[in-house]
C-alpha cells in the first residue's frame, strides 16, 4: 500500500462524532499524526495496532459531513495500575482546531465502560509543547483539579540528547468529576 498518496481531507466543520477507532482508520490516524507537529511519528503498523488492540482506550473524532478523521487520542490503561489511563498522543487536524475537540475526546474517552475504574490520567509533554500544556491544564480545570508534572524521560539519560525531556503530567480525577463523565 502506498500511503504517501493518501491525504487527509481538510474542510472546516464543527459537526464531529466521537467513536471507537477501527483498523480501517489506521492510515488516516497515521496521516493525521504526521500532520500535527511536534507529535512524534509512529509507524503505520503501530497506529493499526492501536486502532485494533487498544480501541477501547483510543478515540477518533470523525467529521460528519465527509467522514474525515479530524481528531485522535491514543491511550491505554497502565498494566500495573488499571485505575490510571495513560494518554499517548492527542492530535487534531488544523481544520478542526479551536473547537474544543481534544478536550471533548478526553472527556468522552473517560466516559467509556473500559475507563469506568479510572481515577487518574497521565501523559508526557515536552516543555516547549504549549498546545499540550494548554489542553491538559484546561482539562484538569474542567475536572475541578490541577495537574502535577515532573521530569520523567530525560534528554540525556533516556534520549542520548536527541529529544527534549518528557515531563510526566498527572491529573487525579475527583470522584464527582468521574461520576459526571
Amino acid at each position: 500500500m502506498h500511503t504517501e498518496n493518501i491525504e487527509l481531507v481538510r474542510k472546516r466543520s464543527s459537526q464531529v462524532a466521537f467513536r471507537t477507532p477501527h483498523t480501517e482508520d489506521g492510515t488516516a490516524v497515521w496521516r493525521l499524526i504526521r500532520s500535527c507537529d511536534p507529535l512524534d511519528e509512529n509507524s503505520l503498523y503501530c497506529n493499526l495496532l492501536q486502532c485494533d488492540h487498544f480501541s477501547d482506550t483510543c478515540i477518533v473524532a470523525e467529521r460528519k459531513a465527509d467522514g474525515a478523521i479530524v481528531g485522535w487520542v491514543s491511550g491505554y490503561l497502565l498494566p500495573d495500575d488499571p485505575s490510571v489511563l495513560f494518554i499517548w498522543q492527542v492530535a487534531v487536524d488544523e481544520s478542526a482546531q479551536g473547537q474544543g475537540i481534544a478536550k471533548r475526546m478526553l472527556t468522552a474517552l473517560l466516559g467509556r465502560t473500559a475507563c469506568a475504574e479510572v481515577r487518574g490520567l497521565k501523559t508526557t509533554i515536552t516543555s516547549d509543547n504549549a498546545a499540550s500544556w494548554a489542553l491538559f491544564n484546561s482539562f484538569a480545570r474542567s475536572q475541578g483539579t490541577k495537574l502535577k508534572s515532573e521530569p520523567y524521560f530525560r534528554r540525556d539519560a533516556h534520549f542520548d540528547g536527541e529529544h527534549a525531556t518528557e515531563h510526566m503530567v498527572t491529573i487525579a480525577l475527583p470522584e464527582e468529576a468521574r461520576n459526571a463523565a
